[in-house]
Protein backbone atom coordinates (compact mmCIF):
# COMPACT_ATOMS: atom_id res chain seq x y z
CA UNK A 1 0.00 0.00 0.00
CA UNK A 2 2.78 2.15 1.08
CA UNK A 3 4.59 1.66 -2.84
CA UNK A 4 1.14 2.43 -4.32
CA UNK A 5 0.62 5.80 -2.71
CA UNK A 6 4.32 6.74 -3.13
CA UNK A 7 3.57 5.74 -7.03
CA UNK A 8 0.56 7.64 -6.97
CA UNK A 9 2.13 10.82 -5.84
CA UNK A 10 4.80 10.42 -8.34
CA UNK A 11 2.44 10.41 -10.97
CA UNK A 12 0.30 13.51 -9.65
CA UNK A 13 3.68 15.98 -9.16
CA UNK A 14 4.78 14.79 -12.40
CA UNK A 15 1.53 15.28 -14.62
CA UNK A 16 0.98 18.66 -12.63
CA UNK A 17 3.76 20.17 -13.79
CA UNK A 18 3.08 19.05 -17.06
CA UNK A 19 -0.02 20.27 -16.84
CA UNK A 20 1.61 23.98 -15.51
CA UNK A 21 3.84 23.75 -18.59
CA UNK A 22 1.23 22.86 -21.60
CA UNK A 23 -0.89 25.56 -20.06
CA UNK A 24 1.53 27.84 -20.08
CA UNK A 25 2.40 27.14 -23.51
CA UNK A 26 -0.98 26.93 -25.38
CA UNK A 27 -1.92 30.19 -23.37
CA UNK A 28 0.78 32.50 -25.02
CA UNK A 29 0.92 30.93 -28.27
CA UNK A 30 -2.92 31.28 -28.46
CA UNK A 31 -3.04 34.75 -26.84
CA UNK A 32 -0.20 36.12 -29.57
CA UNK A 33 -2.42 34.85 -31.96
CA UNK A 34 -5.65 36.18 -31.33
CA UNK A 35 -4.76 39.40 -30.02
CA UNK A 36 -3.64 40.33 -34.16
CA UNK A 37 -6.34 38.20 -35.75
CA UNK A 38 -9.57 39.19 -36.68
CA UNK A 39 -12.37 37.74 -35.06
CA UNK A 40 -13.34 34.94 -37.93
CA UNK A 41 -9.40 33.84 -37.69
CA UNK A 42 -10.59 33.64 -33.85
CA UNK A 43 -13.74 31.71 -34.20
CA UNK A 44 -11.96 29.55 -36.27
CA UNK A 45 -8.74 28.75 -33.28
CA UNK A 46 -11.77 28.69 -30.92
CA UNK A 47 -13.46 25.34 -32.95
CA UNK A 48 -10.28 23.93 -33.32
CA UNK A 49 -9.06 24.06 -29.75
CA UNK A 50 -13.01 22.55 -28.98
CA UNK A 51 -12.02 19.53 -31.76
CA UNK A 52 -8.99 18.65 -30.17
CA UNK A 53 -10.70 18.41 -26.34
CA UNK A 54 -13.32 16.46 -27.73
CA UNK A 55 -10.58 13.95 -29.59
CA UNK A 56 -8.16 13.60 -26.82
CA UNK A 57 -11.37 12.80 -24.73
CA UNK A 58 -11.95 9.95 -27.04
CA UNK A 59 -8.47 8.66 -26.85
CA UNK A 60 -8.45 8.54 -22.93
CA UNK A 61 -12.26 7.20 -22.81
CA UNK A 62 -11.18 4.52 -25.47
CA UNK A 63 -8.09 3.37 -23.70
CA UNK A 64 -10.51 3.30 -20.10
CA UNK A 65 -12.94 1.48 -22.11
CA UNK A 66 -10.62 -1.23 -24.06
CA UNK A 67 -10.51 -4.91 -22.49
CA UNK A 68 -6.74 -6.29 -22.94
CA UNK A 69 -8.01 -9.46 -24.65
CA UNK A 70 -8.24 -8.86 -28.06
CA UNK A 71 -4.82 -7.23 -28.43
CA UNK A 72 -3.07 -10.84 -27.09
CA UNK A 73 -4.23 -12.67 -30.66
CA UNK A 74 -3.47 -9.58 -32.34
CA UNK A 75 0.00 -9.57 -30.66
CA UNK A 76 0.18 -13.87 -31.31
CA UNK A 77 -0.13 -13.08 -34.98
CA UNK A 78 2.22 -9.72 -34.91
CA UNK A 79 -0.04 -6.89 -35.50
CA UNK A 80 1.99 -3.96 -35.39
CA UNK A 81 0.87 -1.49 -32.86
CA UNK A 82 -0.71 -4.78 -31.03
CA UNK A 83 1.80 -4.97 -27.83
CA UNK A 84 1.79 -1.35 -27.65
CA UNK A 85 -2.47 -1.49 -27.46
CA UNK A 86 -1.54 -3.85 -24.12
CA UNK A 87 0.16 -1.61 -22.59
CA UNK A 88 -2.04 1.19 -23.01
CA UNK A 89 -4.80 -0.85 -22.02
CA UNK A 90 -2.64 -1.83 -18.88
CA UNK A 91 -1.98 1.82 -18.07
CA UNK A 92 -5.54 2.90 -18.79
CA UNK A 93 -5.39 5.08 -15.49
CA UNK A 94 -2.11 7.45 -16.56
CA UNK A 95 -3.13 7.71 -20.64
CA UNK A 96 -6.91 8.56 -19.62
CA UNK A 97 -5.62 10.93 -17.03
CA UNK A 98 -2.85 12.75 -19.52
CA UNK A 99 -5.80 13.00 -22.56
CA UNK A 100 -9.04 13.97 -20.25
CA UNK A 101 -7.67 15.99 -17.96
CA UNK A 102 -4.33 17.50 -19.07
CA UNK A 103 -5.63 18.17 -23.00
CA UNK A 104 -8.77 18.17 -22.53
CA UNK A 105 -9.13 20.57 -19.54
CA UNK A 106 -6.61 22.63 -21.01
CA UNK A 107 -8.31 22.83 -24.63
CA UNK A 108 -11.42 23.48 -22.58
CA UNK A 109 -10.23 26.46 -20.59
CA UNK A 110 -8.23 27.73 -23.05
CA UNK A 111 -11.30 28.16 -25.17
CA UNK A 112 -13.61 29.86 -22.78
CA UNK A 113 -10.39 32.37 -23.02
CA UNK A 114 -10.29 32.46 -26.45
CA UNK A 115 -14.26 32.86 -27.28
CA UNK A 116 -14.11 35.58 -24.58
CA UNK A 117 -11.89 37.47 -27.04
CA UNK A 118 -13.71 36.82 -29.97
CA UNK A 119 -16.43 38.12 -28.42
CA UNK A 120 -14.83 41.28 -27.21
CA UNK A 121 -13.68 42.14 -30.81
CA UNK A 122 -17.21 41.12 -32.00
CA UNK A 123 -18.96 43.94 -29.66
CA UNK A 124 -16.18 46.33 -30.83
CA UNK A 125 -17.72 46.46 -34.13
CA UNK A 126 -21.13 46.95 -33.10
CA UNK A 127 -19.94 49.70 -30.69
CA UNK A 128 -23.26 51.34 -31.19
CA UNK A 129 -25.69 48.97 -31.05
CA UNK A 130 -26.23 47.57 -27.48
CA UNK A 131 -28.91 45.43 -27.85
CA UNK A 132 -26.69 43.54 -30.89
CA UNK A 133 -23.56 43.59 -28.65
CA UNK A 134 -25.76 41.51 -26.13
CA UNK A 135 -27.21 39.45 -29.21
CA UNK A 136 -23.85 38.36 -29.97
CA UNK A 137 -22.47 38.13 -27.04
CA UNK A 138 -24.95 35.92 -25.43
CA UNK A 139 -25.42 33.56 -29.19
CA UNK A 140 -21.61 32.99 -29.25
CA UNK A 141 -20.97 31.76 -25.97
CA UNK A 142 -23.70 29.47 -25.95
CA UNK A 143 -22.20 27.88 -29.52
CA UNK A 144 -19.17 27.12 -28.06
CA UNK A 145 -20.95 25.62 -24.55
CA UNK A 146 -23.17 23.44 -27.28
CA UNK A 147 -20.10 22.51 -29.60
CA UNK A 148 -17.92 21.58 -26.49
CA UNK A 149 -20.98 19.38 -25.19
CA UNK A 150 -22.59 18.05 -27.90
CA UNK A 151 -19.21 17.13 -29.52
CA UNK A 152 -17.91 15.74 -26.36
CA UNK A 153 -21.22 13.16 -25.96
CA UNK A 154 -20.96 12.22 -29.28
CA UNK A 155 -17.20 11.34 -28.89
CA UNK A 156 -17.95 9.79 -25.55
CA UNK A 157 -20.64 6.91 -27.72
CA UNK A 158 -18.05 6.83 -30.41
CA UNK A 159 -15.38 6.04 -27.83
CA UNK A 160 -17.27 3.64 -25.97
CA UNK A 161 -18.26 1.42 -29.02
CA UNK A 162 -15.34 1.37 -30.91
CA UNK A 163 -12.58 1.28 -28.10
CA UNK A 164 -10.11 -1.75 -29.41
CA UNK A 165 -10.07 -0.32 -32.79
CA UNK A 166 -9.27 3.46 -31.33
CA UNK A 167 -6.66 1.74 -29.37
CA UNK A 168 -5.09 -0.53 -32.18
CA UNK A 169 -4.67 2.97 -33.91
CA UNK A 170 -3.06 4.93 -30.83
CA UNK A 171 -0.73 1.60 -30.19
CA UNK A 172 0.35 1.52 -33.98
CA UNK A 173 0.84 5.47 -33.71
CA UNK A 174 3.35 4.75 -31.01
CA UNK A 175 4.46 1.58 -32.67
CA UNK A 176 5.88 4.20 -34.99
CA UNK A 177 7.64 6.33 -32.96
CA UNK A 178 9.55 3.29 -31.21
CA UNK A 179 10.64 2.04 -34.87
CA UNK A 180 11.52 5.08 -36.36
CA UNK A 181 12.81 7.96 -33.27
CA UNK A 182 13.38 5.07 -30.77
CA UNK A 183 10.78 6.85 -28.42
CA UNK A 184 8.86 4.70 -25.97
CA UNK A 185 6.45 6.73 -24.08
CA UNK A 186 4.61 4.21 -21.94
CA UNK A 187 6.46 1.49 -20.03
CA UNK A 188 4.71 -1.98 -20.45
CA UNK A 189 2.85 -2.42 -16.79
CA UNK A 190 3.02 -6.36 -15.41
CA UNK A 191 -0.40 -7.95 -15.17
CA UNK A 192 -0.79 -8.98 -11.43
CA UNK A 193 -0.33 -12.69 -10.88
CA UNK A 194 -3.47 -14.31 -9.08
CA UNK A 195 -2.80 -16.15 -5.72
CA UNK A 196 -5.97 -18.84 -6.12
CA UNK A 197 -3.70 -21.58 -7.29
CA UNK A 198 -1.38 -21.18 -3.78
CA UNK A 199 -4.54 -21.03 -1.72
CA UNK A 200 -5.60 -23.86 -3.43
CA UNK A 201 -2.47 -25.64 -2.25
CA UNK A 202 -2.94 -24.59 0.92
CA UNK A 203 -6.26 -25.57 1.64
CA UNK A 204 -5.41 -28.90 0.25
CA UNK A 205 -3.06 -29.49 2.56
CA UNK A 206 -4.87 -28.38 5.36
CA UNK A 207 -7.88 -30.92 3.96
CA UNK A 208 -5.38 -34.29 4.47
CA UNK A 209 -4.65 -34.50 8.16
CA UNK A 210 -1.47 -36.30 8.45
CA UNK A 211 -2.00 -40.17 9.07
Amino acid sequence: MKFSIRHSMRWSVLIAFITFILACLFTVSSTAILEGASWAIGMLIVVILICTGIFFDILGLGAAAAKETPFHAMASERVPGSRQAITIVRNADRFSNFCNDVIGDISGVISGAASALVVFKLMASFHEYEMLRTAVSVVFTALVSALTVGGKAMGKSFALNYSTEIVLLIGKFFYLLERRLGLKLLQTKRKPKSNSGKRGNKRAARSNPPA
